[in-house]
């Protein structure tokens, strides 16, 4: 089993015996949360296996509850995750896929993201995460990376929208250090990155980001994000859809050449 894979299947298991002996106790996550410092969305978060417990949480909700120990023996199993439990099987997929997609709208994504930007980045959730676990994040982010220059290189492209690259994430100095990283890596022969102008009287693109994958088993599966979580759409006629806007946004988008262009100048304004 892969590593991550058993650090999200611990701290699943953790929080499932957590939520088992909360409702046994009668207790809400609110009222556990009052005992050991914690909000009840914050509870949540740890009984989804979505957040490692800190603190003295398992010492603490092992005598509230009544435990007798359980909790503190599945505490010692814990292995915290480099990513959250809903995004392994994207992450294990992307590590071997051959083709690699991407349509960003909000950010710029992870796949090319500095270390400082991604900080940045993590840095806005809410409820925010405690500076170990940010940095985990923040690592394991960066060692995506390394996907880009695996051998096999696998072929990857990337539409922006064009405010990915004005808005300040971290401050202005971040984003220029972000902006030069973006036309290092689209000078690799592998990486496509085309940039979607605000002026553009068409965008085949407006219900949202997508990730298109073509699998080291050459299938293709599309992944899409949303609040809390992400998911998979693997059927048609969905599937076939989608790789179809994605070619029609790489159309209506300016090509490679034109898009440095464009980041070179927004850089420069920095």
């Amino acid at each position: 089993m892969h590593a991550s894979e058993q650090g999200s299947g611990n701290l699943e298991m953790f929080g499932s015996l957590l939520r088992y002996f909360r409702e046994r106790a009668g207790m809400t996550q609110e009222g556990l949360g009052k005992y050991v410092g914690y909000s009840k969305s914050q509870v949540a978060m740890v009984e989804r296996g979505e957040r490692p417990p800190k603190g003295k949480l398992v010492e603490i909700a092992d005598e509230v509850l009544g435990a007798q120990g359980a909790l503190l023996a599945a505490g010692r199993k814990l292995r915290a995750s480099r990513f959250p439990s809903w995004f392994e099987d994207y992450a294990d997929l992307e590590a071997k896929a051959t083709a690699i997609y991407m349509y960003a709208n909000h950010v710029i994504p992870g796949l090319l993201q500095t270390e400082a930007y991604a900080r940045a980045v993590f840095s806005q959730e809410n409820p925010p995460y405690e500076d170990d676990e940010l940095e985990a994040r923040t690592a394991a982010r960066l060692d995506r990376q390394r996907v880009l220059q695996r051998k096999p290189v696998p072929v990857v492209g990337f539409v922006l929208d064009e405010h990915t690259l004005k808005r300040p994430i971290g401050g202005k100095h971040i984003l220029k250090e972000q902006l030069t990283q973006l036309l290092e890596v689209g000078q690799r022969r592998n990486v496509t990155i085309q940039v979607m102008p605000t002026d553009r009287e068409v965008h085949a693109g407006l219900n949202g980001s997508m990730t298109l994958l073509e699998t080291d088993e050459r299938t293709q599966i599309a992944y899409a994000e949303a609040p809390g979580g992400g998911y998979f759409v693997s059927e048609q006629p969905h599937l076939g859809n989608m790789f179809a806007q994605y070619g029609i946004l790489r159309a209506q988008a300016l090509n490679p050449e034109e898009s440095a262009q464009l980041i070179s100048e927004v850089t420069g304004r920095l």
